[in-house]
């Protein structure tokens, strides 16, 4: 959605706009503490303004506004979390452009870092704690990771590659966005990063393809299809929804900046012909 989707909400009879048009954190007049804070889309996004990172404990972190605690904007944060209010958090998908995540909670204040914790479930919310114990730290490492990865890494990437491929299948062309995935390059078991340049637009069928090796995307874009199922009988979709597509190129985003990672398919490639 866009700033404008959200400008004019309905709460109680009350217009309020539900994501500042300047600012990374919204805290209405008409309420005490925060409502949405926002992370802005960034190609790189080591050089966004705000390093928004994830902390040993698996629990991501929100940067203050500043350095100054008790700046307006950085009260309206802890007033949210001391009084456990829902947030929304509004990721940047392209310029303009964000996805809604909510609803996510600040359950930590870390003043000396100048950020707070936060949390994106109840259950990883209530558990909340600064135990020493090894096995309680692991545990809920994995569950926060799980979490981070399923509500907020997975639906961001997807949106990130679809508004990039603009919201149609490398591959094939199609453009029903329920019938699209981003497919991972490198895969989430392997370290594969939830950026752009890791991932390609595919709609389902070539999405497990891809997966499964019946086909890969060389260094150069060029789609090549495995020998045996080249030369396989079985009917109109295996000839043009995969057959067909050996030696053609798949349609990259028109941003240099966003197209797929040579490095990357090289080694998908490479794993391709090995399970040759």
């Amino acid at each position: 959605m866009r700033r404008e989707d959200v400008a004019d909400f309905n709460i109680d009879g009350q217009r309020i706009a539900l994501m500042d048009p300047q600012r990374g954190i919204r805290k209405p007049r008409q309420l005490d503490a925060a409502l949405s804070i926002r992370t802005v889309f960034s190609i790189d996004p080591g050089r966004r303004p705000y390093d928004d990172e994830r902390g040993s404990d698996g629990y991501l972190r929100y940067k203050w506004r500043g350095t100054d605690p008790r700046h307006p904007e950085n009260v309206a944060l802890r007033r949210a979390m001391e009084a456990n209010l829902p947030l929304i958090w509004f990721q940047g998908i392209e310029t303009g452009l964000y996805l809604p995540v909510a609803p996510v909670w600040f359950v930590h204040e870390e003043p000396t870092r100048h950020q707070f914790v936060v949390a994106f479930d109840e259950h990883q919310r209530d558990s909340w704690d600064q135990t020493s114990d090894a096995q309680v730290i692991d545990l809920r490492r994995a569950y926060a990771d799980r979490v981070v990865r399923e509500r907020l890494h997975q639906p961001v990437f997807r949106e990130r590659v679809l508004a990039a491929y603009e919201n149609r299948c490398a591959l094939c062309r199609l453009r029903h966005r329920e019938l699209l995935d981003a497919a991972h390059i490198r895969s989430d078991a392997k370290g594969g990063e939830p950026v752009v340049t890791n991932g390609i637009a595919m709609c389902k069928i070539h999405h497990a393809a891809f997966d499964n090796r019946f086909m890969a995307v060389r260094p150069n874009y060029e789609i090549e299809v495995r020998a045996d199922v080249l030369v396989e009988e079985d009917g109109p979709t295996l000839k043009h929804a995969l057959q067909g597509l050996h030696g053609r190129s798949i349609e990259v985003p028109r941003r240099r900046a966003l197209r797929p990672s040579s490095a990357l398919l090289e080694e998908r490639y490479e794993e391709f012909l090995r399970a040759g």
